[in-house]
């Protein structure tokens, strides 16, 4: 990986909140998830959806970090609008990103 696109991931030890150590709490369990192709819905105002594809490549306390499968683009989103994440079990291949098969199973995202 070039080292310009290099990003230093949030560091977690003993001294972390449980907010993030703990997988009871949404951002400790998507941190279990980095790496993995996601499609994450989001509530904008009262009754808005709106989704985000994209490989998940960072978790915080109150943010995610993906990464665009079509301009690789990093997107940056609130964990607190997350309504819905979807999570790819099949490996993310850069280069077919949907597998010799639909990578989400009988799913079609249509991206």
């Amino acid at each position: 990986m070039p080292e310009e696109q290099v990003r230093r991931r949030v560091q977690v030890d003993e001294n972390s909140p449980e907010i993030i150590t703990n997988d009871m709490y949404t951002p400790a369990f998507l941190r279990e998830q980095i790496g993995k192709l996601v499609r994450v819905e989001f509530l904008i105002g009262t009754n808005n959806l709106t989704d985000r594809i994209g490989v998940l490549e960072d978790v915080g306390i109150s943010y995610i970090l993906l990464r665009s499968i079509e301009s690789g683009n990093l997107l940056y989103c609130d964990i607190y609008a997350i309504k819905f994440v979807s999570i790819a079990e099949n490996p993310y291949n850069p280069n077919n990103p949907y597998g010799t098969y639909n990578s989400f199973g009988r799913m079609n995202w249509g991206v």
